[in-house]
């Protein structure tokens, strides 16, 4: 059948429309380019014996960090193993995905809000990360002592000890939507996603969907599995 001009016309229009729509929408699954390959192989290939992952979806309270913490000195003290054969990584995604990000996101978008956190020292939603900075005595190195850097329950001070942060690059996809809808933000999806990603705290390493990145550190480079129950 011959396409009249109008058919060409609608076709065009039909067009621009679905590829506005795209550009609007942005995506939800991974391509290689979106993710740190380089960084999640070099965290696989660790000369490591003692592998964790941690598969964490909520923050309850930090609980998951305070288990990251005994697992590390369980190995060290323990079982007599060196720091350097200790990996352990943590796998956050869900709502414990955005611990994450930093200060400035958490207060851009609102996310003690959004998930319902709060500050303990203001009594309202959470306007910086919680979790990550440390306020543990560097200079104690007693693992008995409550300050000491071996009962430091951070981000920033498990970091410190070789635990490694991952990043879902498709909780952060779904993320930003459900922050635009929440709040009525006027950008777009992809928007929200790169600036969030642009403030990643220090050492975070972005991956794909982390439920496929579990899977792939317990096949190929041999981490044992453990989640915390909130």
């Amino acid at each position: 059948m011959e396409m009249t001009r109008k058919d060409f016309i609608a076709l065009g229009v039909g067009g621009i429309i679905t590829a506005l729509s795209t550009q609007a929408d942005g995506q939800l699954v991974e391509r290689p380019h979106d993710w740190s390959s380089a960084e999640l192989h070099a965290i696989m290939n660790k000369p490591a014996r003692y592998r964790q992952v941690y598969d964490v979806t909520q923050i309850g309270g930090g609980v998951f960090l305070n288990n990251i913490k005994n697992s590390l000195n369980g190995f060290q003290f323990s079982f007599g193993a060196p720091p350097s054969q200790i990996n352990i990584v943590a796998a956050l995604h869900g709502a414990a995905n955005l611990l994450n990000f930093d200060d400035a996101v958490w207060k851009k978008y609102r996310l003690g809000e959004f998930i319902s956190l709060k500050d303990p020292k203001t009594g309202e939603f959470a306007t910086r990360n919680l979790y990550y900075t440390s306020s543990a005595d560097k200079a104690d190195h007693d693992p008995d002592s409550e300050k000491s850097i071996y009962q430091d329950k951070s981000i920033e001070g498990l970091q410190a000890r070789g635990v490694s942060f991952l990043c879902c690059h498709t909780a952060t996809e779904e993320q930003s939507r459900k922050l635009i809808a929440r709040f009525g933000l006027k950008e777009q999806p992809e928007t929200v996603v790169k600036d969030l990603l642009a403030h990643r705290i220090p050492g975070s390493t972005v991956v794909p969907a982390m439920v496929a990145t579990v899977a792939i550190l317990q096949l190929e480079a041999r981490f044992s599995y453990i989640t915390v129950a909130a």
